[in-house]
């Protein structure tokens, strides 16, 4: 399950240097506008220490955690939903993600431009999410044109109620709210799911701060950013850019010493990585034997079949019955064998709803 966030910002704000990073790579990270402008993807590994165990226990020829992308999109200037700065071609590359890291500078450096001239992390937001709800008024707008007629000549009760939703966006929309802080309705999240909307898509804050403010865990920027972001029940993770560049030239013994040092137990990449998945309702199974352990992605409310096709699109389409116990109770029990000695591995149809830590063997027919 390939799962994508986007990293977005005004330019200068750490995107790229935070996204280097966190995937390990080497694009461009410079001190002017537009220095990225084709979207980069990396890819970074989820750490589970549930995988420790599992391979201590099963012994496999390979280990395979699961992993996640993000996607570093060039930063967005005021007047990008007219097109400045390549902006329209910039909001379509956040239109293929499912989430929005937007990353905030909240530390001084007079040798980093600032496009607007001085920190303000609310005004940067702002000009971010205004440029993403005006491009979402548009859609809206022209899906209205294009149907509102219809619906009143035919009086075609799906289309009705359609083109009632849509004005109930277009309202929230002009009153500067992003979409995703209406309550909406299965069907209408239906209704709306191939719009792609920008700013239904979930949202993570990110406030870029320098060393010594990270060591304190906020400043006066990040205090009114959590302000903010808590209008729109969103997350603000607190990061420093530079520190993120250093722990990722170390080995892992390195890094440790080096976090232990700044007196970190965490590096920004983890708390991102399980702000996201939790943003984004992500959980995890694993399949185990002598061969490999792997750990593997799924969305809460995913049933036994459809996370069977995860693996292989054969699983789903022949799927028969899933083995599963959970983690907890290996380990607490310590082997396969004890597990079932306790009653505790089951056999679950296809409408099973899968739980993290589920540990599965699909069986299938082809």
């Amino acid at each position: 399950m390939s799962l994508t966030a986007g990293i977005v910002g005004l330019p200068n704000v750490g995107k790229s240097t935070l996204f280097n990073a966190i995937t390990k790579q080497k694009i461009l990270a410079a001190n002017y506008p537009f220095a990225t402008i084709d979207p980069n993807v990396g890819s970074v590994t989820v750490l589970d220490n549930r995988l420790d165990f599992l391979t201590d226990l099963y012994k496999p020829k390979r280990t395979i955690p699961t992993t996640f992308e993000f996607t570093d999109i060039a930063g967005l200037v005021k007047g990008a939903s007219l097109g400045e700065g390549l902006g329209n071609q910039f909001l379509s590359h956040i239109r293929e993600v499912d989430a929005i890291c937007e990353v905030v500078r909240c530390f001084h450096e007079p040798n980093i431009v600032h496009v607007e001239g001085d920190i303000d992390p609310i005004r940067d937001i702002e000009i971010v999410n205004v440029e993403l709800m005006l491009a979402d008024l548009e859609v809206v707008q022209n899906r209205i044109n294009r149907i509102g007629k219809k619906a009143a000549m035919t009086r075609d009760k799906l289309i009705a109620k359609e083109v009632n939703l849509l004005n109930i966006l277009k309202d929230c929309l002009e009153q500067n709210q992003p979409i995703r802080t209406l309550k909406l309705t299965d069907e209408e999240e239906k209704i709306i799911k191939n719009f792609n909307l920008l700013t239904k898509k979930p949202i993570i804050y990110m406030a870029n701060v320098a060393e010594e403010d990270l060591l304190k865990g906020t400043n006066q920027y990040v205090e009114k950013l959590k302000e903010y972001a808590n209008i729109e029940n969103a997350e603000v993770i607190v990061v420093s850019a530079k520190i993120e560049s250093e722990l990722a030239e170390l080995d892992d013994l390195e890094r440790q010493e080096f976090m232990n040092d700044l007196g970190l137990k965490e590096s920004g990449l983890n708390k991102l990585i399980q702000a996201t998945y939790k943003l984004l309702g992500l959980k995890t199974f694993f399949t185990v034997g002598k061969d490999e352990v792997k750990a593997w992605t799924f969305k809460n409310g995913m049933k036994a079949k459809a996370c069977a096709g995860i693996i292989h699109t054969d699983f789903e389409k022949g799927f028969i019955k899933a083995e599963v116990m959970s983690y907890d109770d290996l380990k607490k029990l310590g082997n396969e064998i004890k597990v079932k000695e306790a009653g505790k591995l089951r056999l679950e149809g296809k409408d099973y709803l899968m739980q993290d830590g589920d540990i599965c063997v699909f069986r299938f027919n082809v």
